[in-house]
């Protein structure tokens, strides 16, 4: 497993970070473009990205989808797993391809995870898989209301 705590980020690294909490450009070439506005090659962006991606400076670097606009479904979901047993079922969820994400939380629901799906069927369809997997419950927690908060974070 890559190191938790990678080495301080240099100047470019920090400015890219900065650059691509918004905005991405929708054109053929997107990374030669945010690379010329950064001053870098379009290579050397790349490689950087992908760098803090295996260091887990970055832990995801992708699009945010309404999934719901496109007919698909998702859900916050939460367990209360055994904590001499939370790495075994950590593993499972991380394996399931509907789990966006999942994290501990120091609560009697230990382990929280996002299910994302095509259907809204897939959400039930996902959570008994996972529960015939790990052996414990899952409780979904569906969305009533919808937010939009914007958090755009300073690498400085």
């Amino acid at each position: 497993m890559p190191p938790l705590m990678p080495e301080p980020l240099d100047a470019a690294d920090k400015r890219i970070i900065n650059a691509l909490q918004g905005g991405f450009p929708l054109c053929d070439e997107p990374y030669r473009e945010i690379a010329e506005r950064l001053g870098l090659s379009e290579a050397e962006l790349l490689a950087r990205l992908q760098a803090m991606l295996d260091a887990r400076v970055l832990t995801r670097f992708g699009p945010m989808f309404q999934v719901e606009r496109m007919g698909g479904a998702f859900v916050l979901a939460a367990m209360k797993v055994r904590e001499d047993d939370f790495e075994r079922v950590a593993a499972l969820v991380n394996g399931l391809a509907e789990v966006a994400h999942n994290y501990r939380r120091e609560h009697v629901f230990n382990m929280w995870l996002v299910l994302a799906t095509e259907t809204q069927a897939g959400i039930a369809a996902a959570i008994a898989e996972l529960e015939r997997l790990s052996g414990y419950p899952v409780y979904a927690f569906p969305k009533e209301r919808e937010y939009f908060v914007e958090m755009r974070l300073q690498a400085s």
